[in-house]
């Protein structure tokens, strides 16, 4: 009882000092377009996107690695998931996820992240039509987690992952980590959820093509024009992101059907903080139809409505087959369609 109390008490003080750490960096001056991998920051899951990706406080499926790796441990079973979209400008984004449950406490989980931009001609001021060379660009990460439901309402987690950018023949890494907690609340079991995502190194491109032979000092006689010189780029922080969010079941007809809301404050380090909503009506916990709205109270935001619906296939052995499907809307950038794929066990 006592461990209980103090595990409560600990959630909520967290809590607390989060939201009121985010209500001051929403206060702060925006730094847009001032951090590098921003594919880190790409919604994962066609049930979170439809719903307004507002997720840090709901679990049940693999996407809690990338949302809140604190809520996967409250997974009731292993979980594993594949996730694809076609990004903007034809890019493909494609996740892959897996939470393996080990006793009713302890769950590990494994996820990959890719975002590939294909290949373009290599183009130079004298040979404007390309020199028969061909680039490609890439991003990924690869990330290692362990979630521990400490009580039977308040779990915690984290993830190490390995980031790396690359553009032709020139890359970046670093390593980061993100950390999260739930907490389930005695008032109608509403859940509480806070994550830090992408805490880590700076991020600086190098590679063979920036070694370049430089003069020195073009006007003097003799120099050695030869000499190679290494061009140092810039080094960019990671777009680390706090989470604070809240969720839980407005109407639940025993086991029949439940309407699900859930609603979340988002701060970036590289823009101005915002609020997702979403919803979720379920139906035998078979059939789902989704809807939501992000970056609320962001101005000149190209983001807005979502929708979205899920089927699940129960098969033998406590087996079952999800898919899933989101449509969220980019104004301007037109619309985005994700695909998820997924398997309980």
């Amino acid at each position: 009882m006592a461990r209980n109390r103090i595990a409560h008490f600990s959630a909520y003080m967290t809590l607390f000092c989060v939201m009121s750490g985010a209500v001051d960096a929403g206060l702060a001056q925006d730094k847009v377009a001032t951090t590098a991998a921003n594919f880190l920051g790409i919604a994962v899951g066609s049930r979170s996107v439809a719903m307004g990706g507002a997720y840090t406080a709901m679990s049940g499926d693999a996407t809690s690695l990338y949302w809140n790796p604190g809520a996967a441990g409250r997974s009731e079973r292993s979980h594993a998931m594949f996730v694809r979209a076609n990004w903007f400008l034809d890019t493909n984004y494609n996740w892959a996820g897996a939470v393996l449950k080990f006793g009713t406490s302890n769950t590990l989980g494994l996820s990959f992240t890719s975002l590939n931009y294909g290949e373009e001609p290599v183009t130079t001021v004298f040979e404007p039509e390309g020199t028969g060379e061909r680039f490609s660009a890439q991003d990924l990460a690869i990330g290692v987690s362990y979630a521990r439901s400490m009580t039977d309402r308040f779990s915690i987690g984290g993830t190490v992952k390995f980031i790396n950018q690359e553009i032709f023949n020139e890359s970046a890494s670093t390593i980061a980590v993100d950390v999260g907690l739930l907490f389930v609340t005695q008032f109608r079991d509403i859940r509480l959820g806070v994550s830090f995502s992408n805490l880590g190194g700076e991020m600086r491109l190098d590679g063979k093509d920036l070694l370049q032979k430089i003069d020195l000092d073009p006007s003097a006689i003799g120099n050695n024009e030869t000499i190679t010189g290494l061009l140092k780029t810039q080094s960019y922080q990671l777009p680390v992101i706090f989470r604070v969010g809240l969720s839980g079941d407005l109407v639940r007809y025993k086991e029949h059907s439940r309407l699900t809301f859930s609603v979340e404050a988002m701060q970036p380090n590289d823009n101005s903080g915002v609020v997702n909503v979403g919803g979720e009506f379920s139906v035998h916990e078979m059939v789902f139809v989704r809807g939501g709205y992000k970056s609320l109270f962001r101005d000149e935001s190209e983001e807005g409505l979502t929708l979205g619906g899920g089927v699940v296939w129960e098969l033998k052995n406590k087996t079952s087959l999800v898919f899933d499907y989101a449509y969220a809307d980019f104004g301007l950038l037109d619309n985005v369609q994700m695909f998820s794929l997924g398997v309980s066990f």
